[in-house]
């Protein structure tokens, strides 16, 4: 007959399981991952009814911000940056 001092579950059972944060950066799947990373651009394809001002602020967090989205497209855009076209694919700044 078991004592009652005697638990039910073992002592040793784990009491809750996190799953360990793997730091990958020092291997070469790591290096390859974070220069893709860093070399890859956000673009933003403009819908109708868009602005640099709209997509500014969706993209960047600030209507300011439009200025660095024309500079960085202005062959695509041309001389006026009011005038963006549905389709056009834009690089956005990081």
């Amino acid at each position: 007959m078991p004592d009652e001092k005697t638990p039910d579950k073992p002592d040793f059972a784990p009491k809750e399981y996190k799953t360990p944060n793997f730091d990958f950066s020092d291997t070469e799947v790591g290096k390859k991952a974070a220069a893709e990373a860093a070399t890859a651009t956000k673009t933003h394809t403009v819908e109708s009814g868009e602005n640099l001002s709209v997509i500014a602020e969706q993209e960047l967090g600030s209507q300011n911000r439009w200025k660095e989205i024309y500079e960085l497209n202005k062959d695509l855009i041309g001389k006026n940056p009011d005038l963006i076209q549905p389709g056009m694919e834009l690089k956005l700044p990081s």
